[in-house]
């Protein structure tokens, strides 16, 4: 056997291994490490965080997540009443006193207040140490229909009001003595591979991806840390309040308890732990997701031919762990 044949089989056997083990996890296998060998959650203890999307969903659970390992937070949205609800949450089921937490309600699309939001939080805690944008919707429509309103107001949403903000903490984190930082960014699965039946979610999250890896590439001797967290598939309420192809009007269809979806729970807690550890990606998912995710991020060739075998329709079914498709 020459060299070559040697190390073709050895890497075939890395990636069969890999693609075997994401069948059986949760998690990509950078963070099924840290879990279980990496920094705690409790090692942001006393870190100031600022959440934005907080006021359900895996912005809540996060929250409480932290909340119970002591960091600092700034939990942001539009709701307020919904805010104070998540803040007494967070007072019952972690170790905060009132004062570790900042109620701050702002509309992310509202470019012109993310300095003044921003300068509230440095007013009340003197620091920031962690961004945490979560806030964003998703979409469920034909792409041929979408009207062009609706990509606008996604990427505004999605995107645009994401980096306005970041942009603003970023220079804060450049500008400090001690330099360093932490921005994170919630995309999705969707954000790797196309899916089906979202274009202009999955070309919101795609642009996320660019953004966030250029910042990373051009701070990379500034210590700055970027993370993009991709969940698949969680049990919330971000189903039913999605765009669709019209302006203005949502999905309405909720997800079912009886859904194969990654409890909010269980994902926010994975996602505290890659911001614990300050991994630059970190996939979530129940299986069969992250394989198929793998396949057709490092495969597409294969993972497209597999694709016209099995249809788009049932990929959503995949994608959205239901028995039933409105719409589509």
């Amino acid at each position: 056997m020459d060299i070559f044949s040697f190390f073709g089989i050895v890497i075939f056997c890395y990636l069969l291994t890999y693609i075997v083990l994401l069948s059986f996890l949760d998690r990509d296998l950078g963070l099924a490490w840290v879990e279980k060998f990496g920094k705690s959650i409790g090692s942001l203890k006393g870190q100031v965080i600022w959440i934005t999307g907080a006021s359900s969903g895996i912005g809540e659970a996060m929250a409480v997540t932290l909340a119970k390992h002591g960091a600092r937070l700034v939990i942001s949205a539009r709701r307020e009443w919904e805010l104070e609800r998540v803040k007494g949450r967070c007072l019952e089921e972690g170790q905060l006193n009132v004062d570790d937490i900042l109620v701050l309600p702002m509309d992310m699309t509202d470019f012109k207040a993310h300095q003044e939001c921003f300068d509230q939080v440095i007013d009340k805690f003197g620091r920031l140490d962690i961004l945490v944008n979560n806030a964003g919707r998703s979409q469920r429509a034909n792409w041929e229909e979408i009207e062009s309103a609706v990509d606008q107001d996604m990427f505004n949403l999605n995107v645009f009001s994401v980096i306005s903000l970041t942009r603003v903490v970023v220079k804060y984190f450049l500008e400090r003595e001690e330099g360093g930082g932490h921005v994170a960014v919630t995309s999705s699965i969707a954000g790797l591979i196309g899916v089906p039946f979202s274009g202009s979610y999955t070309g919101a999250k795609h642009a996320l991806h660019g953004y966030f890896d250029s910042l990373r590439a051009e701070k990379i001797r500034n210590r700055l840390t970027v993370s993009i967290l991709c969940p698949g598939p969680v049990l919330t309420n971000f189903l039913s309040e999605s765009f669709t192809s019209r302006p203005g009007e949502k999905y309405g269809v909720a997800a079912s308890s009886s859904d194969r979806r990654l409890t909010a729970d269980r994902c926010s807690y994975l996602c505290c732990v890659a911001l614990a550890n300050g991994l630059r990606e970190a996939w979530i998912a129940l299986p069969p997701i992250l394989p198929v995710a793998y396949m057709g991020r490092y495969f597409p060739n294969f993972t497209w031919i597999i694709g016209g075998y099995i249809g788009s329709k049932y990929l959503l079914k995949l994608r959205d762990s239901r028995s039933t498709i409105k719409g589509n």
